[in-house]
């Protein structure tokens, strides 16, 4: 009989001495369980900084939990990028990628610290949108055949201007002369406002810029806008149809953001952030404040992310040595 008190009294401890560890264990948080960084690798206020605005609120209201967007602005977006690189694996820093951080910047800067297809971790395309080539309303053109006709009359006569060299303005028009045989001289600037400013102006004949920026321009008559730089058309401009079916069948740019991580990021923290974005980006509310600024939406898996990574720094990679823009 004492034994037998003696083993019920051993079990009642032990089960007390379980409740007590149970107790104790601290909880295993539920991710994420405080604010995520998303840093984006330009300054606020133009057009990629309010698209990951956009987008992180869209997220932050999904998820119930604070998403920070973070500029930082510099080194064509290699600053931002290599912030996100030297961050921890843990889900809570996260970036706000675009063409030129990922597929532009390595065939132009040799001293790029980071590497776009091993430094970090796919997680979702989110969204995509075009460059419209628009020209002067003093040039004698009304068609991209007659601008194609016209540049081949007068070789290397015709200006174009950028917000840089090896900018996506600036890319957008090699590719331009290597489909049509054509050539140009280009007039880089220090920003897309004082190129602007002189194609207004008359004193360059054209650019293939954001269509953002020109939009409302040319549906005032200050710029004609003839073809658009990706393979669709924009409800931005939707008289306007893509260059490929004007006359250039290859051509084919698209500007687009992506979110990643820093190399490293658990599979079940991408899953779940892929997951998220999928639903915000697929809603019809968020595609209609997507179109406001220009963009398309752009879903893509994390294994079809990292694939289209691959093939756009491929294909940049060999503009950019047609270029002869040597790397700085």
């Amino acid at each position: 009989m004492f034994r037998l008190i003696n083993l019920k009294c051993f079990a009642s401890v032990a089960v007390w001495i379980l409740s007590i560890l149970i107790q104790c264990t601290p909880a295993v948080a539920e991710y994420p369980d405080r604010p995520i960084r998303l840093i984006v690798p330009f300054p606020p206020g133009a057009g990629t900084d309010a698209t990951a605005r956009l987008l992180a609120n869209a997220l932050s209201t999904q998820i119930k939990q604070s998403i920070v967007v973070e500029n930082k602005a510099g080194g064509g977006g290699s600053i931002g990028a290599q912030a996100v690189v030297d961050a921890p694996a843990d889900g809570y820093t996260l970036f706000f990628a675009t063409t030129g951080t990922l597929a532009f910047n390595p065939h132009l800067y040799s001293k790029l610290k980071y590497n776009p297809l091993s430094d970090f971790t796919p997680i979702a395309g989110v969204a995509s949108f075009p460059n419209v080539l628009v020209v002067s309303p003093t040039l004698p053109v009304k068609s991209v055949a007659e601008f194609i006709a016209l540049a081949k009359s007068k070789p290397s006569q015709l200006t174009y201007g950028s917000s840089g060299t090896g900018s996506s303005s600036h890319l957008a028009v090699i590719l331009f002369e290597s489909l049509t045989d054509s050539s140009f001289t280009h007039v880089p600037y220090k920003g897309t406002t004082p190129a602007l400013t002189d194609l207004l102006g008359g004193r360059i004949d054209f650019m293939i810029d954001n269509i953002t920026t020109h939009a409302g321009l040319a549906k005032q008559g200050k710029v004609v806008a003839l073809g658009l730089s990706g393979t669709s058309t924009s409800s931005m401009l939707p008289g306007v149809l893509p260059l490929s079916k004007l006359g250039v069948p290859s051509y084919d740019m698209v500007l687009w953001y992506a979110i990643m991580g820093p190399l490293g990021l658990s599979a079940d923290h991408v899953n779940f952030l892929s997951d998220q974005l999928k639903t915000i980006v697929n809603q019809t509310k968020f595609k209609a404040a997507l179109e406001v600024l220009g963009n398309d939406s752009m879903y893509m898996s994390p294994k079809e992310l990292d694939g289209f990574i691959k093939l756009e720094h491929r294909k940049w990679g060999e503009i950019v040595k047609r270029s002869g823009v040597k790397p700085e």
